[in-house]
């Protein structure tokens, strides 16, 4: 609720309060590992720019960073919408703190035209799935909408422009939005319906008084926080219990158990088609960067399955300045501090490019559900929050193929022992690789579950049949031709 306008000595002495406690729970919150993201939107005139520095001098300048989202870069421009702002989520003992966000495509673009009513539902659902991710994440996420009479708004922007020092911070954008001020608060109180949830609610503040503005600011930043740090202290903690509990009743589908591994191929007839379609992907390679359209390959399979050489097949005619290749091993201690999608967003290819993964964001529901390196919890929705970024990433153009390299346990163990026959193969078999063929029918289980609750028509799963690796790698071949021709 808004607070009533004090006397200037009860303000002063209240925002004294308020800036202690502030500095002692961004402490606490910093001890506790709990990520603070602050958005702040409004009027021009509403002083936003004041009101986020009166905050950040109640901050430790360590903790935070403030971001300014203007305009997106040439960079952002070729990326999923929301790329530029997954990049800038916090570590989780981090503040965030963004000057303008991700609602500029609710307001400045739907109001210039760029985002016609459509389009709209698309792009809320996009942009509260993604609010949801963080705070299922334990972000703290405080949205800020600061109002101002049209009146007053002429009044900052008139001040602004005739004072020599100031004028560059109003431009003819600004003057536009204020002769379109009924528009933008007509979108803004839209925006906020479609958009405030209990996790993530809007907070609106009107910053006609500025120093009223201040203190209701820090009150509401307070307020969420110590919420947080005691939800923090009362909160079970997460089971991590690796025990399978779905997918193995009876009828529940197991896309495998249908895969014919007797798939081969002739020596002549492979070396033949591999020459043609690997110029054929030169080619597509050349027209998936003048569509500038981003193309992403995920491989998945069981150890020894042969992915390494299917991606060495398939980038062999390629430009190597149009692709990338990632192998995902264990995240770092930066990456364990984000979400676990944050470092899979880093490495997004631009409009244009091929980033090809090897092993991906999947390990999610395989290995850290089946090692109990996350909760329960959290690898059961994992599968809804890979479908909806993928899905992001579809409707911002990318080309998502999804390859799982089969091979039987009996062809895994053949592979495993030649192996450690082969010196110069020695350091592809390790401990872990035994220990993960130990746990075959557990992940046998993990995997049907992933293709089946992940197969979707824009972010398709391929099962390649891996035991003849000739075989497979046409089929990887073949498949990325057949696609990228469908879509170019």
């Amino acid at each position: 609720m808004p607070v009533t306008q004090p006397a200037d000595s009860d303000l002063k002495s209240q925002l004294s309060v308020l800036i202690q406690d502030l500095g002692r729970l961004q402490r606490q919150a910093i001890l506790r590992k709990i990520p603070v993201v602050i958005i702040f939107e409004g009027a021009d005139g509403a002083g936003k720019g004041a009101l986020i520095n009166r905050l950040l001098q109640s901050l430790d300048p360590r903790g935070f960073k403030v971001h300014t989202m203007h305009s997106p870069s040439e960079e952002a421009i070729y990326r999923p919408f929301l790329w530029r702002f997954w990049i800038r989520t916090p570590a989780r003992d981090r503040m965030a703190i963004f000057d303008r966000s991700w609602y500029r495509l609710l307001l400045d673009d739907r109001v210039n035209g760029e985002i016609s009513d459509k389009q709209v539902p698309k792009v809320v659902r996009e942009i509260k799935n993604f609010e949801q991710q963080l705070t299922d994440d334990g972000v703290v996420l405080i949205k800020v909408y600061l109002t101002i009479s049209e009146e007053k708004q002429d009044q900052r922007l008139n001040k602004l422009s005739k004072n020599g020092s100031t004028s560059w911070r109003v431009t003819e954008k600004d003057w536009k939005r204020h002769k379109l001020y009924d528009e933008y608060r007509e979108k803004m109180e839209e925006m906020i319906h479609l958009t405030h949830q209990k996790r993530a609610p809007w907070v609106r503040i009107d910053s006609t008084n500025l120093k009223s503005a201040n203190l209701e600011l820090l009150q509401t930043v307070t307020d969420q926080l110590k919420s947080a740090l005691q939800a923090k202290e009362t909160a079970e903690k997460p089971k991590t219990n690796p025990k399978l509990k779905w997918g193995t009743k009876k009828g529940f589908p197991a896309p495998l158990e249908k895969v014919d591994l007797s798939q081969t191929i002739e020596p002549a007839i492979y070396k033949e088609k591999r020459k043609q379609l690997q110029e054929r992907l030169h080619e597509l390679e050349h027209q998936l960067y003048k569509s500038r359209r981003p193309a992403v390959l995920a491989f998945e399979g069981w150890d020894a399955a042969g992915k390494g050489g299917a991606i060495r097949r398939l980038t062999k005619s390629l430009d190597p300045r149009g692709y990338d290749v990632f192998p995902t091993a264990a995240p770092n201690d930066l990456e364990l501090s984000h979400h676990y999608m944050w470092r899979f967003w880093n490495d997004f290819p631009k409009g244009g490019h091929i980033g090809i993964y090897d092993r991906s964001w999947y390990g999610r529901v395989m290995v850290e559900r089946l090692e109990g390196f996350c909760s329960e919890k959290e690898w059961k929705r994992a599968y809804d929050e890979i479908n909806e970024t993928e899905q992001h990433w579809s409707n911002g153009g990318a080309i998502i193929l999804k390859f799982w390299i089969h091979i039987d346990k009996e062809e895994q163990l053949r592979r495993f022992k030649a192996r450690e026959k082969n010196p110069h193969k020695q350091w592809k078999i390790t401990d872990e690789d035994w220990r993960n063929r130990d746990k075959w029918d557990d992940y046998n289980v993990a995997v049907n579950d992933m293709i089946h609750l992940t197969n979707k028509p824009n972010a398709p799963w391929i099962i390649i049949e891996g035991n003849n690796k000739p075989y497979a790698r046409i089929k990887v071949l073949e498949t990325t031709v057949k696609a990228l021709e469908q879509v170019l």
